[in-house]
């Protein structure tokens, strides 16, 4: 790496792990949405209403064509729609150091993946070596779903919904490479084109438990998540892509775990078990050496 590029690289790690504490909190705060009867519906349409309600009125000036992209429509709907109803249904049945892990955790494999098939970005060799203790640290928090420990199959519905969050994530993230679109275009299109979608939707059907919550609360989930993470965050996430890649971005962002882990148990009373804390230990190493710079003869 020379001279002239380190500031570039710089801002972008100090991105991606801000985005990384971001996420952190929003599985928290998600959780604590659950202990005051809020459902998952009723999350999802306070982070988009309220991200909408921002950037709307910074919308208007889109440059023309945009209502019309479809590529536009499917990253809205994949990495706004789909992700949000997958990721707050999953943490509202799983606790949220498992989101951590199932989410952020799983995001190096995924995005690897699919930036290797779509892209053509091969990953280093040194980078794989992270990638599978991260692996080894998913295993070890699915270890009581996979030997049937009651604790484990109350989590598992959750978990679930967790991982295939996770891959419309990493699909959101690799195509957002690929298309290349301007980072404020893509921030306020996202937050305005996904509440047009899911907020008639959850007026109309969807079950609601606002009235159950105090304002206070509405008033921190509506501020946290829809615009510190919806927008915040979103334009981080965004620019650490730019400047890292996909696949580098998604290994810092896997140490989002460690922190919600540790945090959950004096926020939430979680029990941070055996399991998990082997799981957090590996997921944690292998996402600093996924992340690490390489080698300039191994580039």
């Amino acid at each position: 790496m020379n001279a002239t590029s380190r500031p570039s690289a710089l801002q972008g790690y100090l991105a991606a792990l801000a985005t990384a504490l971001i996420w952190a909190g929003f599985m928290l705060l998600a959780r604590v949405a659950g202990q005051h009867a809020l459902t998952s519906w009723d999350v999802v349409a306070l982070r988009l209403g309220t991200a909408a309600l921002v950037l709307l009125p910074l919308s208007l000036n889109l440059p023309p064509g945009t209502w019309r992209n479809p590529r536009l429509w499917g990253l809205s709907l994949t990495g706004g729609f789909l992700f949000l109803n997958l990721v707050y249904a999953g943490l509202s049945r799983a606790p949220a150091a498992h989101g951590g892990v199932f989410l952020s955790g799983l995001q190096p494999f995924m995005i690897t993946i699919l930036a290797w098939w779509l892209l053509g970005a091969r990953p280093a060799r040194e980078r794989l070596w992270g990638l599978l203790a991260i692996m080894l640290g998913v295993g070890c928090v699915a270890g009581p779903q996979l030997l049937g420990s009651p604790a484990g199959e109350s989590t598992l519905g959750g978990d679930v919904l967790l991982v295939c969050a996770s891959l419309a994530w990493a699909t959101y993230s690799v195509m957002v490479r690929k298309w290349v679109f301007d980072v404020w275009v893509l921030t306020r299109f996202l937050a305005v084109a996904s509440a047009l979608v899911y907020l008639p939707i959850y007026l109309l059907w969807l079950p609601k438990n606002l009235s159950a919550a105090p304002w206070s609360m509405l008033a921190l989930q509506a501020v946290y998540q829809g615009v510190i993470t919806t927008i915040v965050a979103m334009l981080l996430f965004l620019r650490a892509i730019a400047i890292l890649g996909p696949e580098r971005t998604g290994a810092i962002v896997a140490i989002v775990p460690v922190v919600v882990g540790l945090a959950a148990v004096p926020l939430l009373g979680e029990p941070l078990t055996l399991w998990l804390i082997g799981g957090l230990v590996l997921v944690s190493g292998g996402a600093y050496l996924a992340a690490r710079p390489l080698p300039q003869h191994q580039r």
